[in-house]
């Protein structure tokens, strides 16, 4: 027999709610226009245009009037998200499900292993995690090991970007190469092809905020922000990227040689207010990319500030379609790692293979 039981309290209708007094706001106008003019004539549906706009402007304010908690959060600088956006992701999404699910890894995708860790070079449109759990069927514990392998990713890299991944293979490992990630320790190169503005330096360095704004996107965000709090409990945290042009339209510009060093000759843009950039014609160009912070969607977000987009990255509005083709994915890639070996103590530095479009784009 089954028993169905109602959590709900019941509702007594012997005594009335207690008072509340009303929280005293400002009345909402809603304004409304009248045309002398016909409804069906071009300067008539001009002018009620004109004033739909005007009339949600003055809503929107009146509401964040009304509501002081609109108003205590930081403004981000970057847009939202485009519509566009969202189908794209999900078919990219349940691609990127399919694929992941026939993976495999194999010995040609290892750039490294000794007993305490293990690198690969990981392959766009595959989800990190189908590299872990495929690790056990090639990775096989040494003779020489005290205890079961323990598989852990210690960095990760969006679905569609390449490049590489390092995969520890014991518990000890793992902790002290985490800790080496969080505090910055690791040093870390992308190649990223952007389609946009042509810059107007060869090497900068921009320093902003970074954080997710109300509807959960990850934001740019002012300097001046950073440590103030945002809505779901997080805060704006610091976000620094040096970037270095490698090519525009496939030629090699002008002292095109860095090595992550600061140096004088480094353009520094500190962000306090969104770009006033005018996009009248879009180049490719090549960067190369040193994120100084390890935040979310890092080099995306500032490329996209920079006003080149990196090429299908949809989200950031990067293009869908280029030169008559479709992107399937956004053209970024983990290039290198360098690092001091958890356990020995051994400077490390591992690099990828880079993958068919950035050897085209930089005339390899």
């Amino acid at each position: 027999m089954k028993v169905l039981v109602n959590l709900r309290k019941p509702r007594s209708f012997s005594t009335p709610p207690p008072f509340t007094k009303p929280h005293t706001q400002k009345p909402l106008t809603i304004f409304s226009s009248h045309q002398s003019t016909s409804p069906n004539s071009p300067n008539s549906m001009s002018q009620q245009h004109s004033n739909s706009s005007s009339m949600k402007q003055e809503l929107n304010t009146q509401i964040q009037q009304n509501d002081p908690s609109m108003s205590d959060y930081p403004t981000p600088l970057s847009p939202p998200l485009p519509a566009i956006s969202k189908d794209i992701e999900l078919n990219r999404a349940m691609s990127a499900s399919s694929n992941s699910s026939l993976f495999l890894l194999s010995k040609d995708d290892i750039i490294f292993q000794d007993q305490w860790l293990f690198v690969v070079n990981k392959p766009s449109g595959v989800y990190c995690e189908t590299l872990l759990s495929s690790a056990p069927a090639l990775i096989q514990q040494p003779a020489d090991s005290t205890g079961p392998l323990e598989f852990h990713l210690a960095n990760r890299l969006d679905r569609d970007t390449s490049g590489v991944m390092v995969i520890t293979k014991l518990h000890k490992a793992a902790a002290k190469l985490v800790k080496a990630f969080t505090d910055h320790k690791v040093h870390k190169t992308y190649i990223a092809l952007c389609v946009g503005i042509t810059p107007k330096w060869s090497k900068i360095r921009l320093k902003s905020g970074h954080g997710r704004s109300k509807y959960g996107a990850w934001r740019v965000y002012s300097s001046l922000d950073v440590g103030r709090n945002l809505p779901g409990g997080s805060f704006v945290r610091d976000m620094e990227t040096l970037f270095e042009v490698i090519s525009i339209n496939g030629e090699t510009p002008l002292e095109a040689t860095y090595e992550g060093k600061d140096n004088e000759e480094n353009v520094a843009v500190v962000v306090e207010e969104k770009p006033l950039i005018e996009v009248k014609h879009r180049d490719e160009v090549v960067v190369r990319a040193f994120p100084r912070s390890g935040r979310t969607h890092q080099i995306r977000l500032h490329c996209q500030y920079l006003g080149m987009p990196i090429k299908g990255d949809v989200k950031y509005e990067g293009v869908y379609e280029w030169k008559g083709e479709t992107c399937v994915g956004h053209a970024l890639h983990a290039e290198s790692l360098s690092f001091e070996h958890p356990i020995t103590g051994v400077p490390l530095k591992f690099q990828a293979p880079l993958p068919c479009w950035a050897a085209q784009a930089m005339g390899l």
